[in-house]
C-alpha cells in the first residue's frame, strides 16, 4: 500500500472538510478539483471524473453529518426548511447519482463547472435577509424551495456534490434566508441529499473503497472543527470565504474545459 497516497488523500479530505464545516457545504466544491488535479500533479494515478464524484458523494455524507451534529445546539437549523427542501433534493440526487453512470467524464465536469459558475454569480448578488431576526419565526416560499431543491438534487447528484455549494446561495439570494440559518440548515439538507447521491453512485458501480474510507475519516475529524470555527466568525466573513472558494474553483475548471 502506498502510504504517501493515503496521506495525500487524508490531507485533501481534512482541508476540504474543515472548510465545509465553516461555510455549510459538503466540501465537494473544494475536494472535487483537489481529487481531480492534485494526485496526478504529484505523480500519483489520476482519478476519473466518475470516480471523483463517487468518492465525493460518500465523503459528503459523513462530513455533513458531523457538521450538522456540531451545529444542532445553536438553534440555527430550521426544521421546516430542512423538511421541505430535503424531501425533494434526496429524490433528485438519487436520480442524478444513478443516472451519472450513463454520462461521460467530460459531461460530468461541465455539469460541475456550470453549477459552480451559477453559485459564484449568486454569491455576489445582494442578500436581503434580516440577519438579526427571530429565527423561530422564519417564513419562506415552500413550493419554490421544494422545486429548486429537486433541480439542485438532480444536477448535484451527477457530480456527487450533494448540492450545498449551490443550495446556500439559493437560500441567501432567492429564499432570503439569514446566513447562519442557511449554513446550518444546508448541512442538514445536504446530508439528506447525500443519502440519495451516495446510493445512486453505489448502484452505478463507481465506488472506490479505500479512498472513500480515507476521506470519511478525515471528514469526521475536520468538519466539526470547521463548524465550531464558523460560530465565532462574522456572517459577512463566512459569505466571502464561500464566494472566494467558489470563484477559484470556477476559474480553474473552466480554464481546463476551454483549453
Amino acid at each position: 500500500m502506498d502510504y504517501g497516497w493515503i496521506i495525500l488523500l487524508l490531507a485533501i479530505g481534512f482541508v476540504g472538510s474543515l472548510i465545509s464545516g465553516m461555510v455549510g457545504i459538503g466540501g465537494s466544491i473544494i475536494k472535487y478539483p483537489m481529487l481531480l488535479y492534485i494526485p496526478p500533479a504529484l505523480g500519483f494515478a489520476a482519478f476519473s471524473a466518475q470516480e471523483v464524484s463517487a468518492i465525493s458523494a460518500v465523503q459528503v455524507f459523513f462530513a455533513t453529518l458531523a457538521g450538522m451534529l456540531a451545529f444542532r445546539k445553536g438553534g440555527y437549523i430550521n426544521k421546516s426548511l430542512v423538511f421541505v427542501m430535503g424531501g425533494t433534493i434526496v429524490v433528485g440526487s438519487f436520480l442524478g447519482g444513478y443516472g451519472s453512470k450513463f454520462l461521460s467524464d467530460s459531461f460530468i465536469n461541465i455539469t460541475y463547472a456550470v453549477l459552480a459558475l451559477i453559485a459564484a454569480v449568486m454569491m455576489f448578488l445582494p442578500k436581503k435577509a434580516q440577519e438579526d431576526m427571530d429565527f423561530t419565526k422564519l417564513k419562506f416560499n415552500k413550493p419554490l424551495a421544494a422545486s429548486l431543491a429537486g433541480i439542485i438534487g438532480i444536477v448535484s447528484g451527477i457530480v456527487g456534490a450533494a448540492g450545498a455549494f449551490i443550495t446556500v446561495p439559493v437560500m441567501l439570494v432567492i429564499l432570503k434566508i439569514p446566513t447562519r440559518v442557511a449554513i446550518a440548515s444546508s448541512l442538514a439538507i445536504t446530508f439528506i441529499s447525500s443519502i440519495g447521491s451516495t446510493t445512486g453512485k453505489a448502484m452505478g458501480g463507481h465506488m472506490l473503497l479505500v479512498p472513500s474510507i480515507v476521506m470519511v475519516i478525515a471528514s469526521t475529524i475536520a468538519a466539526p472543527i470547521g463548524a465550531k470555527i464558523s460560530k465565532k466568525l462574522n456572517a459577512k466573513v463566512l459569505q466571502w470565504i464561500l464566494a472566494a472558494l467558489i470563484v477559484a474553483t470556477v476559474v480553474k475548471i473552466w480554464m481546463d474545459i476551454l483549453t
